[in-house]
């Protein structure tokens, strides 16, 4: 394990790098990126484009240029490749709404010290009722899932089985990827009836609405009904806490056939919680988010699953460059 040589430019660079992490979020809350598009813009052009100050637009782009995320040609800012395809709303492969997610949670982490004296959340959940807020929220997952599920099932041989629960889908973006890798697959999204239009929506767009159905529901606070072969959770446990995600995986456990597998995806702790560094930090956002989210380690996540009765119980090799993992276990 490489070790961080910390000296005074480094620890300065590390508490000053949210400059950088706002100039980012700038430019894509402005949109100046889809607004450069493929030919390039003066900024001039481009602070009439976006309807915002030439002298402030013009130091705007010369911070992401020396970013490098654009380049500057003469009097003209031109994407570059990553910009091109990662933060342009033309592009299948945009990020911008997860960006602006992280834009609207900034001011909760800005009080991290308090939730930390506290052990509560200074973030409050009405926030997510904002339409903008909870739309950067929703097609950010959907961006993020559609870049991480195509390769993400491919992971996993599910030829054997022929029902498949996507509890709290959301879009459904896993249950699509599953069964256009699967064939005989048959699966249901469940989630809050908000999220319906959503998902139906979603599905409708890859043609498996005879093989994909939605059910609306709570599974925090409600039973789940059916019979499932596999039971599929993403990113569903580390906003409840330790009680509430056993009583989960055992509602979960309750509707698997004989089998049968649960698999977690989740960002998953090592045993003694301080590595890896993304679900140590994600760790935090669910304190300054929620009352009693967190990460969860592989230990915690395998008690869980044996005590809900599942044997066999495996971390998977494959993790993605955010450190997710997919831990199964599988009904005897």
């Amino acid at each position: 394990m490489s070790k961080i040589e910390w000296n005074p430019g480094k620890i300065m660079e590390v508490s000053g790098f949210y400059w950088k992490t706002c100039v980012l979020h700038t430019g894509v809350k402005l949109d100046v990126f889809t607004a450069i598009g493929d030919k390039g813009l003066k900024s001039e052009d481009a602070a009439d484009k976006i309807k915002a100050d030439k002298d402030a637009v013009y130091r705007l782009l010369n911070a992401l240029t020396a970013m490098e995320l654009l380049e500057k040609k003469k009097d003209a800012f031109f994407n570059t490749e990553a910009s091109r395809k990662f933060l342009s709303k033309d592009s299948d492969s945009y990020l911008g709404f997860m960006i602006l997610h992280h834009h609207y949670i900034l001011e909760s982490w800005e009080r991290l010290d308090t939730s930390v004296y506290t052990g509560k959340p200074v973030r409050a959940e009405a926030s997510f009722e904002d339409e903008k807020q909870r739309e950067a929220f929703l097609m950010g997952m959907f961006y993020t899932a559609s870049g991480t599920a195509p390769e993400i099932v491919k992971e996993f041989d599910l030829s054997g089985y022929n029902s498949f629960l996507d509890l709290g889908g959301g879009p459904g973006t896993y249950a699509i990827h599953f069964c256009l890798n699967n064939p005989k697959l048959k699966a249901w999204v469940y989630d809050l009836p908000t999220t319906k239009p959503f998902a139906e929506k979603t599905i409708a767009k890859f043609g498996l609405t005879d093989r994909i159905s939605f059910l609306k529901g709570d599974f925090v606070n409600e039973n789940i009904e059916g019979e499932y072969d596999v039971i599929w959770m993403s990113h569903i446990l580390h906003g409840e806490g330790e009680e509430t995600c056993r009583n989960i995986i055992k509602k979960a456990v309750n509707v698997l056939n004989p089998g049968g597998i649960v698999m977690i995806h989740e960002f998953i702790l090592k045993n003694n919680k301080t590595a890896p560094l993304f679900p140590a930090l994600f760790s935090l956002n669910m304190l300054v988010g929620t009352e009693n989210g967190r990460a969860y380690s592989e230990a915690e996540l395998t008690d869980m699953l044996k005590e809900a009765g599942l044997k066999d119980i495996s971390l998977s090799s494959f993790f993605r460059p955010n450190e997710s993992r997919v831990i199964i276990g599988k009904k005897s």
